[in-house]
């Protein structure tokens, strides 16, 4: 087998529900290049593991995995892409995906390769996504940053009013292993990556759906911090911004202080981001937030009005919109 041009990099934990899915995402791309498929999955006790193995005695030239018997991230490694997958890309190029979302274009790795290989200063380009809610909240449809195909500059990549879906990022794999102690150290993996490879040389946007991010998949991120009493999640909350502050300060200090007005401004909005998401509403529609606020999308800001001032009517019309899901 020629040598891979990517290296898809898909890290799984319990996610025998959803691995299926992921896996015939990789396989459906239709590409001029060869590529490998590396999978860490970190201990996990469904039949992940289970399922992984089957595609793996079918695909054996392509898919390399490693199989953890203890769970990594439990010991303080925050980042196991960038610990275990990254170091061992065979390719030019990393694609990620983690193992709860999924690709829905057959020609996506093959649209965001060639557009890097004929744009050599290129270290990443992203697209759009759809949106699937496992859980009880009312969520926008898409992850849509941007309403047109661009290149977007770094400070807007640093101070951006919304993420990046992870299943969405193609980046240098040789900037992907030269990642900093801060990349390690921030128990967040993407905001991280986006804004080293900023950094780096141009990023491009598609503006084109090309993967869906699952929200609220069990034992994920966003469901983690969700769990516990109004104390535990407010803790949880505090703290995450206490990383990714230490993560955007260490950068502001690696750079220079070359994009320093859009890590402060980026800053404020993660400490408006947070105060949303602990539900203080007096502090969240402050006048010095309503820049952020306007950012929200429409229906999100009718939302948190009628929230802050109806919670009632919020919790009664939640109930009932999950009723008619069913």
């Amino acid at each position: 087998m020629k040598e891979p041009l990517v290296s898809i990099s898909c890290i799984t934990y319990n996610h025998g529900p959803y691995i299926r899915r992921a896996m015939e995402g990789f396989l459906s791309q239709k590409t001029d290049f060869p590529f490998e498929i590396l999978i860490h999955d970190d201990a996990s006790t469904d039949d992940t593991q289970e399922i992984l193995r089957e595609y793996e005695a079918r695909y054996p030239e392509l898919i390399r995995p490693i199989y953890r018997k203890e769970n990594q991230y439990s010991k303080g490694i925050c980042n196991v892409s960038g610990a275990f997958n990254f170091p061992r890309a065979r390719g030019k190029y990393i694609a990620m995906c983690e193992g709860d979302d999924y690709w829905t274009d057959d020609r996506k790795l093959q649209t965001q390769v060639s557009y890097m290989e004929t744009h050599p200063e290129c270290s990443m380009t992203f697209h759009s996504a759809k949106i699937i809610s496992e859980g009880k909240t009312f969520v926008r449809r898409e992850i849509r940053p941007y309403r047109e195909s661009r290149q977007v500059p770094a400070e807007e990549v640093i101070n951006k009013p919304y993420n990046y879906p992870t299943a969405s990022l193609v980046f240098k794999a040789e900037l992907g292993k030269q990642l900093p102690d801060w990349y390690h150290e921030c128990p967040i993996g993407d905001v991280p990556v986006h804004i080293f490879m900023a950094a780096h040389g141009s990023v491009y946007y598609f503006d084109r759906p090309m993967s869906v991010y699952r929200l609220g998949a069990a034992d994920s991120w966003t469901t983690s911090m969700l769990k516990g009493d109004e104390e535990a999640r407010r803790n949880k909350n505090l703290k995450h911004l206490a990383d990714l502050t230490r993560m955007y300060e260490a950068f502001d200090r690696d750079t220079e202080g070359r994009y320093h007005e859009a890590v402060a401004q980026a800053l404020l909005r993660e400490d408006f981001l947070t105060k949303l998401n602990l539900r203080e509403f007096g502090a969240v529609l402050e006048p010095e937030n309503r820049k952020y606020v306007r950012e929200l999308p429409q229906p999100q800001r009718f939302l948190l009005d009628l929230e802050a001032r109806c919670p009632a009517l919020y919790e009664g019309l939640r109930q009932i919109y999950y009723k008619l899901r069913r």
